[in-house]
């Protein structure tokens, strides 16, 4: 169990580079708030559900954050500031990192199958802050969800998602290949997908641009016949 706890705390300490010890890790809002829904999940799963709200309660207040008893979280997980709202449905893998101000919620209650209206996060996601994750989505493992997007569809496995409503774009394959990223938010202006689609028209253009000036060169170049053209044209005559 010790060893456990330390890989969480280095864990933690690889995806933020502010902390200076282990023991400054155990003042994170992020990491009491996991320890307190480790218990309170035991409760609901124990059907003592008046428990498991009483010790979510009291990690509302302490940390900021709201994770519903029944939310399913794998190991190692995350967040990195606080005020995330985490649904009693969603479901979270391994090393699952999310900044402040996340929302893993719900839209209609009659929309999930089961009964599931959250989101279901899988390995390796990472969730910029101010963004929300909502419905019965499934969010492939190392995918990105950039500041403040909005996600109501399936997300790939690996996709970088970004905007309102979000939409996926292309990244760098350096930058895709690194263990982790930190903010899941793509900083620089050529991963703008506006940009992009601007950048792939200019390109067709381009390209239509040089195949109308080949048709053109062809069509002023005068057509000389060769030598055999004129002895075949002259024996017919």
């Amino acid at each position: 169990m010790l060893r456990n706890f330390v890989g969480y705390i280095d864990s933690v300490k690889a995806r933020d580079p502010a902390p200076r010890s282990r023991a400054e890790i155990l003042l994170y809002p992020g990491v009491w708030s996991l320890a307190f829904h480790r218990v309170a999940h035991r409760l609901y799963r124990a059907r003592l559900f008046f428990l498991a709200r009483l010790v979510n309660h009291m990690a509302r207040f302490l940390t900021g954050n709201d994770i519903h008893p029944g939310a399913r979280i794998g190991k190692r997980f995350f967040i990195d500031h606080g005020f995330t709202v985490i649904g009693e449905t969603a479901e979270i893998g391994d090393d699952v990192t999310l900044y402040q101000n996340v929302t893993l919620g719900g839209t209609d209650p009659a929309n999930g199958i089961a009964g599931k209206r959250h989101p279901t996060l899988h390995d390796g996601v990472i969730v910029g802050s101010g963004a929300q994750v909502l419905g019965p989505v499934q969010v492939g493992a190392r995918a990105r969800v950039g500041a403040n997007a909005v996600v109501t569809k399936n997300v790939p496995e690996g996709a970088t998602m970004v905007g309102i409503p979000a939409r996926q774009m292309l990244v760098d394959v350096t930058a895709y290949q690194r263990d982790f990223v930190p903010y899941g938010t793509p900083c620089s202006d050529c991963f703008d997908p506006e940009k992009q689609k601007l950048e792939m028209l200019q390109c067709e253009v381009e390209q239509l641009q040089k195949r109308l000036a080949e048709l053109m060169v062809e069509r002023q170049t005068p057509h000389i016949p060769d030598a055999d053209t004129l002895f075949e044209d002259r024996d017919r005559a």
